[in-house]
């Protein structure tokens, strides 16, 4: 196993032990946050740990069978003893592989989803709602709960914009790779001559952070407009000045939120998706600034700019990470995502897997 994994088992295999002392002393059950942080994280690297454990004496039994093999009495019974160490052996660092990719903590929360129309006029706004309907069904399949923040219906039908949240645990993990370019291939309805157009649309998936995480925006730095909600919603819409658009003066980012009666229960929404929005634009600065090559979640827009196509003529659905094609379009569009979303995680799960599993004979 490669030096640098054993330094990360061995910290943690110490971290595990140094937990168990702090959670056995009486003062710090006294400290709710501190007893329920130092419990998650316990829990969270409690299988690595014992899969560690595991790897260490299947290695002591292996020397020592290694010496039987001297013994010319014993050298069949210690040969077969080694091949069935040799395989626990790889089993177990599979386990322990694994165990360390699946503990992502983000990949637990809430997630917020934004939809937008790109390159297709109508057409691409029109798709907006057909993906909206999409992660509606799959959420409702999943049991999760989805939460309007705020819509931009399109002239013709769907939305220039949509943005929602989906409570779920888990959902965020799940959901997470959706964020990118999606591309549909059709005829639009309004077609006579029968010809297939391309329109785009852009997804953005972000986790729902803790409020302990989130950073603290100050007021001066805000811009607050207020004006009259549009499109489909009631008698009370166009009433009153109840939608709120809010612009973070030093990022630039801005949100918009008309979906409440209330101006205040607007001003809410819009400062929480702000909140993530903000925090997600940060993380990549990060990630970017650390040379982690990871292009942004919102994509340029353009016709090549795609994670994925959807062409109905064909009833196919291609996703071009991972070069996956399904010819399932119908009952992917009703929520069966797990049918795409699987051989991605799995893809992505089994990269990491490669770069773990470099093993020093």
């Amino acid at each position: 196993m490669k030096v640098s994994l054993l330094r990360k088992l061995k910290f943690l295999e110490n971290r595990f032990h140094e937990i168990e002392i702090i959670l056995s002393d009486k003062k710090t059950i006294n400290k709710k946050k501190l007893f329920l942080n130092l419990s998650k994280e316990y829990l969270k690297i409690s299988n690595t740990v014992l899969y560690f454990k595991k790897w260490k004496q299947n290695k002591i039994n292996i020397k020592n069978t290694k010496n039987l093999l001297k013994d010319k009495e014993m050298y069949d019974l210690a040969l077969e003893d080694m091949k069935i160490l040799k395989i626990k052996k790889k089993n177990i660092e599979k386990k322990i592989y694994f165990s360390l990719i699946s503990s992502e903590p983000k990949d637990l929360l809430n997630c917020y989803i934004e939809i937008r129309s790109a390159s297709g006029g109508d057409e691409s706004s029109i798709f907006c709602g057909d993906l909206y309907r999409m992660y509606s069904r799959y959420s409702e399949l999943k049991n999760w709960k989805i939460k309007l923040i705020h819509s931009h219906y399109g002239e013709h039908g769907g939305f220039k914009e949509i943005i929602f949240k989906i409570i779920g645990k888990g959902s965020f993990g799940r959901l997470k790779f959706e964020s990118g370019g999606h591309r549909v291939q059709r005829v639009p309805k309004t077609e006579t001559q029968g010809r297939v157009h391309t329109s785009t649309c852009i997804i953005a998936v972000i986790p729902e952070l803790p409020k302990e995480d989130k950073i603290k925006i100050q007021n001066k730095d805000l811009k607050i407009d207020t004006f009259r909600s549009s499109g489909a919603g009631g008698q009370h819409v166009n009433t009153t000045d109840s939608a709120i658009r809010i612009t973070h003066i030093p990022t630039g980012v801005s949100v918009e939120c008309q979906d409440e009666r209330s101006q205040h229960k607007n001003k809410a929404k819009a400062l929480n998706i702000l909140q993530t929005r903000i925090q997600n634009q940060i993380s990549i600065k990060k990630k970017r600034e650390s040379s982690i090559k990871k292009k942004n979640l919102l994509g340029s827009g353009s016709r090549s700019d795609r994670n994925r196509t959807y062409n109905f003529s064909q009833n196919r659905v291609t996703d071009h990470r991972i070069n996956i094609t399904i010819y399932k379009l119908d009952k992917i569009l009703e929520g069966n995502l797990d049918i795409l979303i699987d051989p991605i995680i799995q893809d992505n799960q089994a990269k990491i897997f490669s770069k773990l599993s470099e093993i020093n004979e």
